[in-house]
């Protein structure tokens, strides 16, 4: 069977204005991020400096984008790589919510009978939806790590040993390792999918509800993920372990 396993780190964006207000942004709202949040990506940046990156993908969206500039300015390994920024890791859209409070968009939902996490305004995703991006775009990142590495020996043994506290924890002598920018209501969707779908377990030292809870601005989580060729020859995701979720002890408040 034909493997590529390869790491996988997740960030969330920095701090905007409508988080530091409890506002939910969604899609339509596409706002920068706050010196806060300008601060935050400095220092996941440098928190990640020597952690080496083969890939860079991205959200479209701004506060997603000024993030991850940031982040390939402090790295080692970044200079002159693309950054890829795609539409399918937009954040997830809340609808008629967005702009509104977050205590008034789980008053709505409350008033529906229904969790905030499951409740749907008018307009927005539902969960499912947001899930299918998640889907379409874990394919295409598989096709562009399969088109820049298969041929180059790309396969590779992820680590076994605890970490340590590191920022390189589980990545390294992993040859390929993908950057992700994103957002928060989107990462939990995609952790849901890792654990339901691809049956990936909880790091050491936590659970599955501090698994699948919000990250916060700027948390990083990692994965080793692996993919095999199927019998049409396409790569598919197989597998994924997690070594780490919502780290952020970088942040600054």
């Amino acid at each position: 069977m034909a493997l590529l396993t390869f790491g996988l780190t997740v960030v969330r964006h920095g701090e905007t204005q409508y988080n530091k207000d409890g506002l939910l942004q969604g899609q339509a709202i596409d706002s920068p991020l706050s010196e806060t949040g300008l601060r935050q990506a400095e220092a996941v940046g440098r928190y990640l400096k020597d952690v080496t990156f083969t890939n860079v993908f991205v959200s479209d969206m701004l506060r997603a984008r000024q993030t991850a500039e940031t982040i390939m300015k402090c790295n080692i390994s970044c200079s002159g790589q693309e950054m890829v920024c795609d539409s399918l890791l937009k954040e997830k859209s809340f609808g008629i919510a967005e702009g509104l409070k977050v205590k008034d968009f789980k008053d709505m939902a409350q008033a529906a009978g229904l969790s905030w996490l499951d409740f749907v305004p008018p307009g927005g995703e539902t969960n499912q939806q947001v899930r299918q991006r998640v889907t379409e775009f874990l394919e295409r990142m598989l096709r562009r790590i399969e088109a820049d590495h298969w041929r180059e020996g790309g396969r590779g043994e992820a680590e076994t040993s605890p970490t340590e506290g590191r920022a390189d924890d589980g990545v390294r002598g992993v040859p390929v390792h993908a950057l992700v920018v994103g957002h928060g209501a989107f990462i939990r969707v995609a952790l849901r999918y890792f654990v339901e779908e691809l049956r990936c377990a909880p790091p050491p030292g936590s659970d599955r509800a501090h698994m699948l809870s919000l990250c916060p601005n700027t948390g990083v989580c990692r994965f080793i993920l692996t993919a095999r060729k199927e019998g049409d020859g396409r790569l598919a995701a197989y597998g994924v372990d997690c070594v780490f979720v919502h780290r952020a002890e970088h942040v600054e408040a």
